[in-house]
């Protein structure tokens, strides 16, 4: 019996990051479905430049996505109400918070925002990490 895994990619601004993380997954599995949701057009439309299978915008695309997705990948700022710039809702991140999905979570900010003990990483660096 074939398994089904729902992968929700999640990125705001350009979806720079989410583009690259769904490069990075269609490389390893092409056949992999993969959902992008953007907090903006512009980042959903390089997601599915990128590969990805299914794309939607906004607040609500992302609460619907969450409640259904078996992994959630992004940048950690999607639990961050007002983070990536203010383009995270509370809605947004409560639906990420809540989300039964596991979440794969890059320590990519663009705010005021440090976590202690773990090394913010670039674009530059999360793409040559990706082959």
């Amino acid at each position: 019996k074939e398994v089904v895994v729902d992968i929700l990619v999640i990125d705001a601004q350009g979806g720079g990051l989410g583009k690259q993380i769904v490069q990075a997954l269609k490389e390893k599995y092409k056949d992999l479905e993969i959902i992008a949701v953007g907090t903006n057009g512009i980042a959903t439309t390089n997601m599915l430049k990128a590969g990805a299978s299914f794309g939607a915008t906004g607040e609500n695309a992302v609460v619907v996505n969450c409640a259904r997705a078996d992994v959630i990948v992004g940048p950690i700022g999607i639990l961050l109400t007002n983070s990536l710039y203010g383009e995270i809702t509370a809605k947004m991140a409560e639906a990420v918070s809540l989300s039964r999905a596991k979440r794969i979570l890059i320590p990519f900010l663009h705010d005021d925002n440090v976590i202690v003990g773990i090394n913010e990483y670039s674009i530059k660096k999360i793409d040559s990490a990706c082959g």
